[in-house]
């Protein structure tokens, strides 16, 4: 095998294989077939990254295509949400379809299923087909209704059609093998009654088709070639063969459905039912809330397009199902962010800084790299005055050896402007400190060339001027969930695990002033802090950033301690 067959995935060995076996390379057809019934997610993001890579690959297309079969939990804004993240994640499709377009043809192959005796209309109720099918180790029983004549069977469906019936009364099952040992086979739904209004087709329909039975023959009506899902759907596949046997012409293309692993990521949930769960009762603030996992929720936090791609890439497709940790994924925003990010100045808990020497009234503009990373990235001017904010973190009265940062009768040196040292503090009834008081060396400027500005201090410290400080709202993410896997606990609720600290709301965070003119998503790296994105809520009068994520993973530490 050569160098080349080996870095391909099994996926692609299989299209290589067929290729190899005669299937024309113009026949090769991907597609991406969502459920309209919420946002898509991370994992939903492996699988585009896989449909629309391939495509690329073998220069195929690509269909978008929603199977929207179930008209109780579909809408609209899903299938807008789905195509703006699919786009915004650098994707195109070749047509957007829905399984809803062959509505008319699946009901007509329905029938002609019926007249050769391979679909029956079963009255029996939900929990008597239950029943009736058996278990994994017993076989099931026929329906009583099971041999039913083909115009009697003709009959009923018609009027489902019509709407005579109510729901749950009568249901068409396809008459496969009710011994077989793959419960799917053992005579499954085709069709039930559902009088539900349709986000398509409106009220046209009173009956609606099951996935497998409309998954598989869209993808034959498409003329899919590949019809790749994750690992739950390897058991449909042999319905999803013999539903192409009833209807299979041999002229036309035949699907062929593969399996890989279905992305699962760490201190999250990726069942869109629980998501929604957590939407509904409140838990996070919709579904792009920046703990999410969607795509959308990604979006908003500060992730990239190219970052996600790059973690899909990093992952990669597997044949077990497995937990991919959270922090690869952010390695991989941090990787781009710090190539990409403009850094800039912010401080979240601040504390009032006097440089006692420094005239009243002066202000001077100093010069600030915009990014060490990128040498096109230019300069930046930032005021400093008399009066600072720094962290309050950064100062201590009293210290170790092993805090670098400012404290009394020590030096430190402010980034991109001198060395100070501190000389006292202000404190207010509590005992809280107020204003620090330092004095800073004027031979000192970073960049001047003289021998003081040269002069080797342990600690260097981030900070904004007081005087021309724009003020911000600061959002502190962190993961959702405390448990690695919060929803592999039987005996508990996966809400259990939800990570009280997940959000820290800053109201009186500051940002120096060239942030005046940021927009939406723009990304920064707050220096020392981590990087941040603006917030589609902040405005001219009100800066609001997102955390998108630490410097550093301390997240392991953090859990250490406790």
């Amino acid at each position: 095998m050569s160098e080349t067959k080996k870095s391909l995935n099994f996926l692609e060995q299989i299209i290589e294989e067929d290729l190899a076996h005669g299937l024309d390379r113009s026949k090769l057809k991907f597609r991406f077939p969502p459920e309209p019934n919420g946002y898509l997610h991370i994992g939903h993001a492996a699988s585009i990254c896989l449909n629309f890579g391939l495509g690329l690959k073998y220069n195929a297309p690509v269909n978008l295509r929603f199977d929207d079969t179930n008209p109780e939990k579909e809408e609209q804004e899903y299938v807008d949400a789905i195509k703006r993240d699919i786009e915004w994640l650098g994707f195109q499709w070749e047509e957007v379809l829905f399984s809803s377009d062959y509505f008319q043809q699946l009901y007509d192959w329905a029938v002609v299923m019926i007249k050769e005796g391979y679909a029956y209309v079963d009255d029996q109720t939900s929990d008597e087909i239950a029943e009736q099918k058996g278990t994994p180790t017993k076989a099931g029983s026929d329906s009583p209704y099971r041999n039913r004549s083909v115009s009697e069977n003709l009959d009923l469906f018609e009027k489902m059609k019509q709407g005579e019936f109510e729901e749950g009364t009568h249901v068409l099952r396809a008459k496969i093998d009710m011994s077989s040992p793959n419960m799917l086979m053992r005579d499954p739904v085709m069709y039930r009654i559902l009088k539900r209004a349709h986000h398509r087709t409106a009220e046209t329909w009173k009956i609606y088709p099951m996935y497998d039975w409309t998954h598989g023959e869209s993808d034959y009506i498409e003329q899919i070639s590949h019809s790749l899902c994750t690992l739950e759907f390897k058991h449909h596949r042999e319905l999803y063969d013999w539903f192409l046997d009833r209807v299979y012409d041999p002229e036309k293309l035949r699907p062929k459905q593969r399996e890989f692993a279905r992305r699962n990521l760490s201190y999250t949930v990726m069942s869109k039912r629980k998501l929604l769960q957590l939407v509904e009762e409140g838990h996070v603030n919709g579904w792009d809330d920046p703990r999410m996992p969607t795509i959308s929720g990604l979006r908003r936090r500060g992730y990239t397009p190219k970052s996600i791609r790059d973690f899909s890439e990093t992952a990669g497709i597997a044949k077990r199902d497995n937990v991919t940790d959270l922090a690869l994924l952010e390695f991989h925003i941090r990787a781009e962010l710090n190539k990409t990010a403009p850094r800039v100045m912010a401080v979240l808990d601040p504390v009032k800084l006097v440089i006692t020497n420094y005239p009243e009234g002066k202000e001077e503009m100093l010069t600030a790299e915009n990014n060490p990373e990128d040498e096109e990235a230019g300069f930046r001017t930032v005021p400093f005055s008399r009066e600072l904010y720094i962290e309050r973190e950064d100062f201590r009265e009293v210290a170790n050896k092993k805090f670098f940062r400012l404290k009394l009768g020590k030096e430190v040196r402010l980034k991109n402007a001198y060395i100070i040292q501190a000389n006292s503090v202000v404190k207010n009834d509590e005992g809280e400190i107020t204003e620090i008081h330092c004095t800073y060396d004027p031979d000192s400027k970073s960049g001047s060339g003289t021998e003081a500005s040269m002069r080797k201090v342990k600690g260097t410290i981030h900070w904004v001027s007081i005087e021309h400080a724009l003020n911000a709202e600061v959002r502190l993410y962190d993961r959702l969930f405390t448990d690695e896997a919060p929803d592999s606990h039987k005996d508990k609720d996966f809400k259990e695990f939800i990570n009280p600290d997940s959000l820290k709301l800053i109201k009186n965070a500051y940002v120096e002033p060239s942030l005046a003119t940021v927009s939406s998503g723009d990304n920064f790296q707050f220096q020392r802090l981590g990087y941040f994105n603006v917030d589609p809520d902040s405005t001219n009068d009100k800066l609001v950033f997102n955390r998108t994520v630490a410097l550093r993973d301390s997240w392991a530490k953090i859990q250490q301690k406790k």
